[in-house]
């Protein structure tokens, strides 16, 4: 059976996830922003917190551990590479690591760039994917630490997954990102119609996430570097996926 996921709105924009086994009544949490909303769906369905996955060190992911680690005792994962930035954690995770938890496996990737040691969690058996700050829907998170080279490396990583993947990500920027991705490609018929329906569910305050990886590649510019619309749209119709890859980066950084 699928893992149950509650998405939780958390601080001015931030997502958290809870992921729930039924048949254990474990449940994991993706990234710590704050605590009180977090507390709030865990008692609402009765759910305790047996583990913390963190994506990556920002305070806006990992503020509320302290307070969720006191109140329940989780078992805190995230990545070898950034544990001196990160909280004290239990499990220390690299790029390739298959780990058994909530009744399936949970593949780990490593997604520098938006920082360096970010990482992603993969439920294949769930076709979940939690990226954080990495793929976000429409775009990518800014590299405050990473370079494009690895950015671009991460990404492809991650779209090679299942079209039907669920992408889990950790902020709500998709209004924004749509906006700046229909400059880059405006003739692109997938992405207006995906445009409409995000206006139509941010007029209703619901959550623009998860998307798909298939929506993903057909409409996120940060997978399309390869096409001849989108070099065209950053001006570089005969640049490299990278150059085009980059130019869509830095005109994102300042739309």
């Amino acid at each position: 059976m699928p893992l149950e996921i509650v998405t939780i709105p958390c601080l001015s924009d931030n997502y958290a996830y809870l992921l729930h086994e039924a048949e254990t009544g474990a449940t994991a949490l993706v990234d710590a922003p704050e605590a009180d909303p977090i507390r709030v769906a865990l008692d609402e369905r009765g759910w305790g917190l047996d583990h913390v996955l963190l994506t990556h060190h920002h305070w806006d992911h990992v503020d509320g551990l302290a307070e969720l680690r006191e109140a329940f005792s989780p078992q805190v994962w995230g990545a070898k590479a950034d544990a001196e930035r990160l909280p004290a954690l239990d499990h220390a995770l690299s790029d390739g690591d298959t780990v058994p938890l909530l009744g399936e496996e949970m593949h780990v990737f490593d997604v520098s760039g938006h920082t360096i040691g970010h990482i992603a969690f993969h439920f294949p058996a769930s076709a979940a994917l939690f990226t954080a700050d990495s793929l976000m829907a429409m775009g990518c998170g800014r590299l405050f630490e990473g370079t494009p080279e690895m950015m671009m490396a991460s990404l492809g990583k991650l779209a090679a997954l299942p079209g039907e993947t669920r992408v889990y990500s950790g902020h709500e920027y998709t209004a924004h990102n749509a906006r700046f991705a229909i400059t880059i490609e405006p003739g692109n018929p997938e992405l207006q119609a995906r445009m409409a329906r995000i206006t139509e569910a941010r007029s209703r305050e619901e959550p623009t996430v998860p998307s798909t990886l298939a929506e993903e590649r057909a409409t996120n510019p940060f997978l399309r570097a390869h096409v001849p619309a989108v070099k065209a749209g950053a001006g570089l119709p005969e640049g490299s996926d990278l150059a085009v890859f980059t130019a869509v980066r830095e005109a994102r950084n300042g739309f």
